[in-house]
């Protein structure tokens, strides 16, 4: 893919610490770490390392990268890593994406309650799933599943959901048989509705119950009890989407899929089309209006704004696993699902997706041999490193 011609970086630099100053009432110590890491990602303010070619002797200096999991530039190796790990986990059969979204209403109460509100869609989503999927009358099956956080929308606006991607079926109550799904969509999309309502609603009322809810500014109203409980009353009043799509293919393509959705940010750089006079403008589809493609200008001011909006709190886990893919009982169920299927491990096709894992960080540009790191360099030493090759250009 070639180098897009604007970057976050770009704007952040732009910006400075004048946006700083004009924004400290509501800018975090985490916010600073983030805009700091997107700046400085692959330039000499991180250090470096000098490469050489094992082919050919071709030697070059490379900047390190932030390793940030907000900054656009630092995605693909974790993603590359982490899709080939998938690998040994994917079963022949159908897969199927459904995507839980919270209520707009509860968007504000959200992003001042992240690290309690996201880990509480995460698992009330996945409970959703294993309950609906264990009644006999839908599936009747244990399943097991990966679910990804995402918190924006495609105009960056602040947007939780969370992606599953199910295999189609699960193991019988007794691990006796495979279980194959009876609907075209795996399970009742108005029936998966509900059961999430219900289970965030009464989940909301027990943090209430037991103070865990920060409720400061705009929110301040729903401390008192009688107001917090009319406004779950409001949300009962209304259809919580859950939607499902129907079944995308076999091991062959999931690992295509899930790197769309694995390991993203709000925003990527070759998402930016422009960027001047302290403006930015970049591409969104406006699903709204049938997923039409449409371009929004923003000020760099609010762009940033909307960029940080989507920070996660330290520590916080936005992939993760249910069901008979759960970390602790993965060993155990999955040969046993391969067993049912009778199956052996399947090996997809290699994809950029997948080969770029086992490839080297970086070609050599002359003859496409392999790069080698042959010297760690701190800031220090880069800018003394470039200094000298100036000076031997110049001479």
């Amino acid at each position: 893919m070639n180098r897009p011609s604007f970057e976050v970086a770009d704007i952040v630099r732009a910006a400075g610490q004048k946006f700083i100053d004009k924004n400290r009432s509501w800018l975090t110590g985490l916010h600073r770490k983030v805009l700091f890491a997107v700046e400085c990602c692959r330039t000499a303010a991180l250090g470096g390392h000098k490469d050489r070619c094992t082919r050919c002797g071709y030697k070059a200096i490379s900047y390190n990268s932030c390793r940030n999991r907000h900054c656009p530039k630092c995605q693909t190796n974790a993603r590359e890593k982490w899709l080939a790990a998938r690998q040994r986990e994917l079963l022949s059969v159908p897969y199927v994406h459904v995507v839980f979204t919270l209520p707009q209403e509860l968007a504000l109460l959200a992003f001042h309650n992240k690290k309690h509100l996201y880990s509480l869609l995460l698992r009330v989503s996945a409970a959703t799933l294993l309950e609906v999927a264990g009644d006999p009358k839908h599936l009747g099956a244990e399943i097991g599943f990966l679910s990804v956080l995402h918190t924006w929308g495609q105009n960056l606006l602040h947007h939780p959901h969370v992606h599953c991607v199910i295999p189609a079926g699960g193991l019988s109550p007794d691990r006796q048989r495979w279980i194959r799904p009876r609907y075209a969509f795996f399970l009742p999309v108005k029936v998966l509705s509900r059961v999430f309502r219900g289970k965030f609603v009464d989940e909301l009322k027990r943090m209430f119950r037991d103070g865990e809810l920060r409720l400061p500014g705009p929110l301040r109203p729903l401390a008192r009890e009688k107001v917090f409980r009319s406004f779950l009353r409001s949300l009962f009043r209304k259809d919580w989407v859950v939607y499902a799509k129907p079944p995308f293919g076999g091991p062959h393509y999931v690992l295509q899929y899930l790197a769309r959705y694995t390991h993203r940010v709000a925003i990527s750089n070759h998402r930016i089309v422009n960027f001047a006079d302290g403006k930015v403008t970049f591409r969104w589809k406006d699903y709204a209006h049938g997923g039409k493609k449409r371009l929004m200008t923003l000020s760099m001011e609010e762009f940033l704004r909307r960029f940080l909006l989507h920070w996660l709190p330290r520590g916080f886990v936005r992939i993760r696993f249910f069901g008979f893919l759960a970390n602790r009982r993965r060993a155990i169920l999955l040969p046993l699902c391969r067993q049912l299927l009778a199956t052996n491990p399947p090996v997809p096709p290699q994809s950029t997706e997948t080969s770029i894992a086992k490839q080297p960080a970086w070609l050599c540009p002359h003859c496409g041999g392999p790069m080698a790191v042959v010297e760690r360099l701190t800031a220090e030493d880069l800018h003394r490193e470039l200094a000298r090759l100036c000076l031997a250009n110049s001479s």
